[in-house]
């Protein structure tokens, strides 16, 4: 079996598992394609031990291992999946919500992994597990950030104010920024570097490589936008807007820069501009619905892809600890990241701890953190980060993503859409 016929066995239950769960089930489809790719892995596993001579479980990890799946996602499904979700942007709400956004994507994310940090180093010694700071770091950084897509779809036809769901959704946008350096300046701590943080060298980072992804994006993202005013073939114009976002990814990252800042910006120019002189409404109808495809495919393989990959993890009580207490301190330092700061508190509510709650709880982990986490050095406590990874990925898309319309009906007195239609993928 090649690995393209797994893929192809891969789109096959995805579809599958799409139409039973529309027949029958109608919970949010990106929950129905993680519990189903979940549940296909347990019976392949079951299977592979009560049957002789069934090897499926070792050629699907064989293939996947071998198809260096994290560095596609990282330099080619993630900046699909972020371009896609940027098209949405809308460019006057995000002017006039910046400063929470900005507050949001950088303090918060850096917040947040600090207090993940030290809590789980301190918790796990607390159980007589002792594991390096470092390694810690490395995780509070894997999972600091918030996924794009699974935020934006929770957020489509959710009853809130327009001026928080575009707070909400940039700062899912360019959190992957600042959590990148984070994680990039934990690989040095793990390798030995004990400077990383001084000598302005961290701010310098976030500085040339934020900055720099910005300015790119900029640039790319109005030459191509004045260049589809000159287009007139539509379908050029979508391969156009295709050759933007792997372009302006992999441009910035050959440059050192921040590849999803630099894909967010050039999609949300590209947005927000004319795309045609002849009819611009029916261009950026068909070019929307072109990257909504895009979007739903990617996640359907991420999903499908990251059950099988289960397959190949090494069950440990150190690894089951590590997802048991990855979780609540998800959680927690989330709330707090998002909680403590008295500006952020008090914007645009009465009830202080309305908005740091909802902001907790739609706060859903998964493209990045997988991606990020499966390129984490070999190293004693890998497997254990993959699975504490994957724990809170899972408990956030299904239980969070499922309990988000009742959890946004009791914060603001709307009736919950008993079909979970509120939680799509985007």
């Amino acid at each position: 079996m090649s690995a393209f016929d797994i893929g192809a066995i891969i789109l096959i239950l995805a579809t599958v598992v799409g139409i039973i769960n529309e027949r029958y089930f109608r919970i949010p489809s990106v929950i129905a394609q993680l519990l189903g790719s979940l549940l296909l892995s347990l019976l392949v596993l079951l299977a592979s031990h009560t049957i002789e001579n069934f090897h499926i479980a070792a050629l699907i990890e064989e293939r996947i291992g071998g198809a260096h799946l994290p560095r596609v996602l990282l330099d080619g499904l993630l900046a699909l999946l972020l371009f896609a979700s940027s098209l949405h942007a809308n460019l006057r709400d995000l002017r006039i919500n910046a400063v929470a956004v900005f507050s949001l994507a950088t303090l918060g994310v850096m917040l947040s992994t600090a207090i993940f940090t030290f809590s789980f180093w301190g918790v796990l010694h607390l159980w007589g597990m002792a594991i390096p700071l470092a390694w810690c770091f490395l995780l509070g950084a894997i999972l600091a950030p918030t996924d794009a897509i699974a935020v934006e779809g929770l957020l489509k036809s959710a009853p809130l104010p327009p001026s928080l769901k575009s707070t909400i959704v940039g700062e899912s946008l360019f959190n992957d920024g600042t959590a990148i350096v984070l994680f990039l300046s934990a690989l040095a701590v793990i390798a030995g570097d004990r400077n990383v943080f001084g000598h302005g060298r961290f701010l310098s980072a976030m500085l040339v490589e934020g900055g720099g992804g910005i300015l790119l994006g900029l640039v790319t993202g109005f030459l191509v936008s004045w260049l589809m005013t000159v287009i007139k073939d539509d379908e050029i114009a979508i391969i156009a807007s295709l050759a933007l976002a792997l372009g302006t990814y992999r441009l910035a990252t050959s440059m050192g820069l921040s590849g999803p800042l630099a894909v967010v910006i050039c999609g949300i120019v590209l947005a927000n501009r004319p795309m045609s002189k002849i009819d611009d409404d029916e261009r950026q109808r068909k070019i929307r619905v072109f990257w909504s495809l895009v979007d739903s495919v990617l996640n359907v393989l991420l999903f499908v892809l990251l059950g099988f990959e289960i397959l190949a993890m090494t069950v440990s009580q150190f690894a089951i600890v590590s997802a048991a207490t990855a979780i609540p301190l998800a959680f927690l330092s989330r709330f707090l990241s998002v909680g403590l700061p008295p500006w952020l508190l008090r914007r645009n509510t009465k009830e202080p701890l309305k908005t740091p709650f909802l902001l907790t709880w739609i706060g859903l982990r998964g493209a990045i953190s997988v991606a990020l986490v499966q390129i984490a050095p070999q190293g004693p406590y890998t497997d254990d980060l993959i699975a504490a990874c994957y724990a809170v990925v899972i408990f956030t898309i299904v239980v969070q993503g499922l309990l988000a319309p009742r959890v946004i009906a009791a914060l603001y007195g709307t009736p919950p859409d008993g079909k979970g239609e509120a939680v799509k993928s985007s």
